[in-house]
Formats: C-alpha cells, structure tokens, sequence
C-alpha cells in the first residue's frame, strides 16, 4: 500500500529564505487539491443526504517545527478545511475528517530528513512517545477505514491524529523518565 498525502516542497526551515514561489506551489497542491475535492465531493453528496469525505493533513499541521512553513501552512490549513466543511455540510448529513499521521517511510518524508528505510524508521522510532510499535501505511488506512464506516457514523469535524502521542508531549519536561527500568 502507497500512501499519498502531497508535496514536501522546499526543505527551508529559515522563513527569511523561503520563497513566495514555493509556498504557492505546496498550498496548491496540499490545500487547494483538498479544497476542490471537498467541493465536489460535497456536489454529489448533498442531493443525496449523505457522505464522507476525509483527508490527509499532518502531524505537521499541529506540532510546530515539524516541517518547513509552507508545508505547516498547508496541512494547518487542511484541518481548519475540514471543522469547516463538516460545520457546513452536516445538515445535509455529510460527515468530513482528516488524518494527521506522523512520518512515515514514504519517499517525501525520507527525501525530507535524508533517511531511508530502516533509518528513517530507527530514527523516527527513537524520536516517538508510544515505544515498541512503528507507524505503517496500514495504521493510517485502518483509521481512515474507521472514519469511513459506520462505526464513526457521529463523528464529524475531527482531525484524527496518528502519532502515539507525540503531540500530547513536551519532551523537555522530562517528567516521565523511568527511574527504575524493569
């Protein structure tokens, strides 16, 4: 399974040397591809009085200093999109929610952070709060799966973020050390 969620665009974390060109070029892509789905999705579904639309943002999109700052923008932009979407087209009962994985070992994410394969896995691995488990593509289709089904059949407006809880943490707290390792 191949999951595609956008382009990187520039790997430039300096926002005094970003370039207007390549902050247009990712929100077209990433923002404005969304936008247009979710518009004419929501022309089929609204006659019918049903639907779901989901999309991909981005742990990107909630934790700062993930990502360079057009690519920020953009998924930050997919989530507001979605509460959006959801507040307007649930009276027609249409349900919209994203997904926000963190990085996986996909080739913008490896060409990103100059990893491959298992590196790139090892050193995302090292980096997460939920040990023992690494994020795979399945993860992210099973909980896109679950926003689809009835299952989710109440739950609109949410940006599902799949990250182990590296969002929920401020690691330089380091208030959960283990003192006593088993």
């Amino acid at each position: 399974m191949r999951l595609v969620t956008g382009i990187g665009g520039a790997p430039t974390h300096n926002i005094l040397k970003c370039s207007k060109s390549d902050l247009e070029r990712v929100l077209a892509v990433n923002a404005v591809g969304p936008f247009l789905g979710t518009k004419h999705a929501a022309r089929v579904m609204i006659p019918a009085r049903r639907g779901v639309i989901i999309a991909t943002s981005s742990l990107a999109g909630v934790v700062s200093g993930a990502a360079s700052h057009a690519y920020t923008c953009a998924k930050s932009a997919v989530a507001a999109l979605t509460r959006n979407a959801a507040a307007e087209l649930g009276r027609h009962g249409v349900r919209v929610n994203c997904v926000s994985p963190a990085a996986l070992a996909t080739p913008l994410a490896e060409r990103y952070v100059g990893l491959r394969g298992a590196d790139f896995e090892a050193a995302m691995e090292s980096a997460a709060v939920l040990k023992g488990v690494r994020l795979r593509p399945d993860d992210v289709a099973n909980a896109v799966l679950f926003l689809a089904s009835d299952d989710a059949r109440f739950v609109s407006g949410l940006n599902l973020v799949i990250d182990g809880a590296f969002s929920v943490v401020n690691p330089s707290f380091d208030l959960f050390k283990d003192e006593n390792p088993a």
